[in-house]
């Protein structure tokens, strides 16, 4: 477990980001973790991915990230400074990463001095090295990710808005109570779920929320800055990538397909969080026409609302539509299609 105890400040600073480079990177754990073959919905992208790393010299850098050994220093893969930065400004920054950043973080992590063979080049030779990783990543980020950005752009950019209205409307507390099934929230400690052991306390900071297509329910946590202290978990809308439709339960084996069909059944598992029908589209791998048909359906029978948030409608869920999940599947929960 991972225990972030938070103070009042810290809390209320709460903000939401994406990180096209955390995308980068956390897409090169996915793999890493899944030499085998990765799940739906990565399998398909994950096949071209690994021959794009196999067959083009400039991605060869990137074998860093298969060799840190546990957790690593912030500044290879650095939070993203504003709430919607692009690659080429990300990429940039890591460039950039001053001399005195890297050692701090060096000295932090590697307190006795025995520095992983692959980072010394940061510490010995930092301009190479940094221009050298850059490089790698923008070739791996060209060939493996740019083609799928659009509609990834557009997964994220809906579940930031959801999530800074969730944030704005019941404040942080409610917001991190509903984050991810494995981020629970007992003020003033946020736990993360993971094997690691580590606790530590965020005095007068930020928290920033930054949420990942590619994390496939991995929660990793940056503490490195001295201002930011930086959570990912995995973002909705990871069906985007899947080239295949889900893998499904038999529908006699769920209960609440049994009670409305399957199509209906997954829209209001999917609406625990709010969400637009363009949303639950890309969530689910259905059609938009599809998805609005089965709305109608479930706000005629009472169990779903809809409510308008500037130019967005969203759809979330009435007591009888929480009832009928919680009952039915025994999970309150978000069900993400990455997971």
């Amino acid at each position: 477990m991972i225990r972030i105890e938070l103070d009042e400040p810290t809390l209320a600073r709460t903000r939401i980001a994406i990180s096209p480079l955390g995308e980068a990177v956390c897409s090169l754990y996915l793999l890493h973790r899944n030499p085998g073959g990765a799940p739906w919905p990565y399998d398909a992208w994950a096949r071209t991915a690994r021959r794009i790393l196999e067959t083009d010299p400039a991605t060869e850098p990137l074998s860093l990230y298969a060799q840190l050994p546990g957790a690593s220093p912030d500044f290879i893969d650095p939070i993203p400074e504003t709430a919607l930065p692009t690659i080429g400004e990300q990429l940039e920054r890591l460039r950039e990463t001053p001399a005195d950043v890297i050692g701090e973080q060096l000295d932090k992590h590697y307190p006795d001095g025995d520095v992983p063979e692959v980072l010394r080049p940061f510490r010995d030779d930092r301009r190479a090295a940094l221009d050298r990783l850059a490089g790698g990543l923008a070739a791996y980020w060209d060939a493996a990710i740019a083609p799928h950005w659009p509609a990834m752009r557009a997964a994220l950019d809906e579940e930031v808005l959801l999530r800074a209205r969730a944030l704005a409307a019941d404040g942080p507390d409610a917001l991190l109570a509903r984050l991810h099934d494995r981020i629970r929230w007992e003020r003033p400690v946020l736990t993360l779920v993971k094997p690691l052991e580590h606790s530590f306390d965020a005095v007068d900071q930020r928290l920033l929320l930054v949420p990942l297509i590619f994390s496939r329910g991995a929660l990793m946590c940056s503490t490195d800055h001295p201002e930011v202290v930086m959570v990912t978990y995995q973002s909705r809308g990871a069906a985007v990538l899947a080239e295949t439709p889900a893998p499904s339960v038999p529908e006699d084996q769920d209960r609440l397909a049994v009670l409305l069909g399957r199509g209906r059944a997954s829209v209001l598992r999917a609406l625990t969080v709010p969400a637009t029908t363009t949303a639950l589209a890309v969530a689910l791998g259905l059609a938009p026409s599809t998805v609005s048909e089965h709305l109608t359906g479930l706000q005629a029978a009472g169990v779903v609302h809809r409510r308008r948030a500037g130019r967005r409608v969203l759809y979330g869920l009435e007591p009888a539509g929480t009832a009928l999940v919680t009952l039915l599947t025994g999970d309150p929960t978000p069900i993400e299609t990455a997971s």
